[in-house]
């Protein structure tokens, strides 16, 4: 079965980035002239997926204006000889849908966010999974989505995840993957001491879910928790039951725009300036 769906998961209020994303939306944070989210969204037309599925937490209307066509923009470029920029504001060709994730028992965290696109993935899909405000500079034209789907499936699995490498002195910040000899994941160990850390290869947050995960999902979302409902859970109950996960390492620079020190260092890099 042809992959073509994406879950990009980019609700929150942004906390980090207060006052600024009162006004500006967290994923639609500019780098450079593109807000951030249009870096993952690329990458994932580049390996065949048409189908996006944002999970927002309110009307996202910047979000959804930059996925729409603004035929008054268009208009006027028209009127004014500037067509050859009429590329730079023309939606890709993809079908873009907006879930409102459901926060009113009090429940957060990535488990929700993917839960809540449970009925848009069919039995036997699988399905792309990517936090939205983190990206993967690459600068030889691929993509990491199209490189995780193909190793995957080459090695006859359905599931699989990102890894990226952090410093030594950085591990402690990050959930550090554990992986067997065959890269098959064993499991998360979130913020561990560097003397603990099984290695150095940070989650990604960018995933190849096969459907049958959604049922743990279920699993996960109708058992109580006194906090965050962490995607990582799921993730090691499929594992646990024995099905694999392909760990793979990402291509290209991992830049983060949820801090402000993040935003400008990816800004320098994508501007030529680092």
């Amino acid at each position: 079965m042809t992959i073509t769906k994406a879950i990009i998961p980019v609700a929150g209020w942004g906390t980090r980035r207060l006052p600024i994303t009162k006004s500006i939306e967290k994923c639609m944070l500019p780098i450079g002239n593109v807000p951030v989210i249009d870096f993952i969204v690329q990458d994932c037309l580049k390996a065949g997926i048409t189908d996006f599925y944002f999970v927002v937490s309110g009307e996202a209307p910047q979000l959804k204006s930059y996925y729409s066509r603004q035929h008054d923009l268009e208009e006027y470029l028209t009127k004014n000889s500037k067509t050859d920029i009429l590329p730079l504001i023309t939606p890709p060709e993809a079908t873009f849908h907006f879930i409102t994730q459901d926060t009113s028992q009090g429940r957060y965290g990535t488990t929700l966010a993917v839960w809540s696109c449970r009925e848009f993935v069919e039995k036997g899909e699988q399905v792309l999974v990517i936090m939205g405000d983190q990206f993967f500079y690459r600068t030889d034209g691929g993509s990491n989505a199209a490189d995780l789907i193909n190793a995957v499936t080459a090695n006859g699995l359905r599931s699989g995840l990102l890894g990226v490498y952090v410093p030594d002195d950085e591990v402690h910040k990050y959930g550090i993957i554990e992986k067997d000899e065959s890269d098959n994941y064993v499991r998360i160990i979130e913020k561990p001491n560097f003397e603990d850390a099984p290695s150095n290869l940070n989650n990604a947050s960018f995933y190849l879910f096969d459907s049958l995960l959604f049922d743990y999902f279920d699993q996960d979302m109708n058992t109580p928790h006194t906090g965050e409902y962490m995607i990582v859970d799921p993730i090691n109950w499929y594992v646990r039951d024995g099905n694999r996960i392909k760990v793979i390492e990402a291509k290209g620079e991992y830049l983060d725009a949820g801090s402000v020190n993040g935003w400008l260092h990816a800004n320098n890099v994508v501007c030529g300036e680092a």
